[in-house]
């Protein structure tokens, strides 16, 4: 059988690299595919998108490219690339011959909820502090004023499509899901990671893992693996 594509959607600000070292750990069960938004690397000179609903649509060529006429395929996405997959596998699920065997969502909250706190609308330095302590990570190129300057309305934009998303009306994702959480994260609870499980109509698990909210940076073998071992559990037709 064919590795299952699994397309993995990036935290804000961040693009297709954020999966590179995903990519260094080959599995024959799934196929790493990183998607890419505009406003960064080979898309820098392109405008960030502001809404998820937009972006979702935009992306949806890129994406079948990626799926390469695979008739199975798995999704990830953390923190902001939790609602844009959850949103494009909606999209793929209305698709004839196309079978969404799992949406995996890592570091968020179900897609009816807000952050009480944001960081939309702040100065620079108090908005890159917000983003810091949400997410207990920051790039290092925010501590360098020009590279800054480049990156923070892409950052920006991000946070704030994030930040105004509410899923819309409509049934839940034909599709089971997966919520995964690293177990000292201070930006997700428990509580909130498990309000997914009112997003699928098939089956919902929750699986925590070492980490804080940005685990996947420094454990990306044990993403794969992960990843890996649920799509051998999932049954070959769940759509």
């Amino acid at each position: 059988m064919e590795p299952i594509p699994v397309l993995c959607f990036p935290f804000a600000g961040a693009g297709a690299s954020a999966f590179r070292r995903c990519q260094e750990y080959p599995t024959d069960v799934l196929r790493i595919c990183p998607v890419q938004l505009p406003g960064r690397e080979e898309r820098f000179d392109e405008p960030p998108h502001g809404d998820v609903q937009q972006a979702v649509a935009d992306l949806l060529g890129e994406v079948m490219e990626l799926i390469d006429g695979s008739p199975r395929v798995a999704l990830f996405g953390h923190s902001l690339g939790a609602v844009l997959a959850y949103e494009t596998a909606h999209q793929l699920t209305r698709l004839d011959g196309m079978t969404v065997g799992q949406l995996f969502v890592s570091g968020s909250p179900g897609p009816w909820t807000r952050r009480e706190r944001r960081a939309t609308g702040l100065t620079d330095d108090a908005f890159v502090a917000r983003v810091r302590e949400f997410a207990g990570y920051a790039h290092p190129a925010l501590e360098h004023p020009e590279l800054r300057d480049m990156l923070l309305p892409t950052l920006r934009a991000d946070v704030a499509m994030h930040e105004d998303y509410l899923a819309p009306p409509g049934g839940p994702l034909a599709a089971p899901i997966t919520s995964i959480r690293g177990n000292s994260d201070e930006l997700v609870s428990a509580e909130q990671s498990a309000e997914w499980a009112a997003a699928t109509s098939v089956r919902w698990q929750s699986i925590e893992v070492d980490g804080n909210h940005m685990y996947l940076v420094d454990s990306p073998a044990e993403l794969v693996r992960l990843m890996a071992r649920v799509l051998s559990e999932v049954p070959q037709c769940t759509a």
